[in-house]
């Protein structure tokens, strides 16, 4: 029972190694950066103007429903 305790704790703790190794590579290479998606570089003001417009619908709608289910 202990050799089955103790394999487990090792191949855990490879397996630890292994993905901290992956995470530490992929930061190196900077698989995780994205200068883009966050920016507005690619939209237009109309495009931007929609998503202000849907968002406002989407919390009038989240309001409506909540003073529904209110007695």
């Amino acid at each position: 029972m202990n050799g089955v305790l103790i394999m487990m704790i090792g191949v855990s703790m490879v397996a630890l190694f292994l993905a901290i190794c992956a995470l530490l590579w992929g930061i190196k290479n900077k698989q995780f950066d994205d200068d883009y998606k966050f920016t507005t570089l690619n939209d237009s003001e109309e495009a931007l103007n929609d998503a202000v417009i849907l968002e406002k619908r989407k919390k009038e709608a989240l309001e409506k429903k909540n003073q529904e289910k209110q007695p």
